[in-house]
């Protein structure tokens, strides 16, 4: 049966923004040394939002819940500030269990985005916008286009 090429999925291509933060391979790998600094505190903090909210779903014998509820609040807004931070930089966090950050960059008068995780030494893939990790592209393609 023939196909419709009308149906056929496309990539989304977006134009930079002006005014926007761009990062290049280069800059992004400066930046990491701030930006993992922040990730290493977000994760931890993270894993204990998940055990104060499970706590409050789920109270242990003992608990008292206005204690683990005024902890719970302390440590959501630790987490909200260090998301804030990151945002500051111009990066965006895009999964904070696996603590995985994009840095906005543009490629070919496309915006994409340069990938990095927690326990990455440097910021070494890239994937397009409407792409997740799972599309992760060595950033020497970039560097040979």
């Amino acid at each position: 049966m023939p196909t419709d090429a009308s149906n056929a999925p496309t990539a989304v291509h977006r134009t930079p923004t002006p005014g926007k933060r761009y990062f290049t391979v280069t800059d992004a790998n400066r930046a990491l040394t701030y930006v993992s600094r922040i990730v290493e505190d977000l994760a931890p903090c993270y894993v204990r939002v998940l055990e104060l909210r499970h706590r409050l779903e789920q109270p242990a014998a003992g608990d008292n819940r206005e204690q683990v509820e005024a902890e719970y609040d302390r440590e959501m807004d630790h987490l909200s500030d260090l998301v804030d931070e990151l945002q500051q930089v111009g990066v965006e966090i895009k999964d904070l269990e696996r603590c995985l950050v994009d840095f906005p960059a543009v490629f070919q008068g496309r915006e994409i985005y340069l990938c990095w995780h927690r326990g990455e030494t440097n910021v070494s893939h890239w994937h397009e916008v409407d792409a997740g990790f799972a599309s992760r592209q060595d950033v020497a393609v970039l560097q040979t286009a």
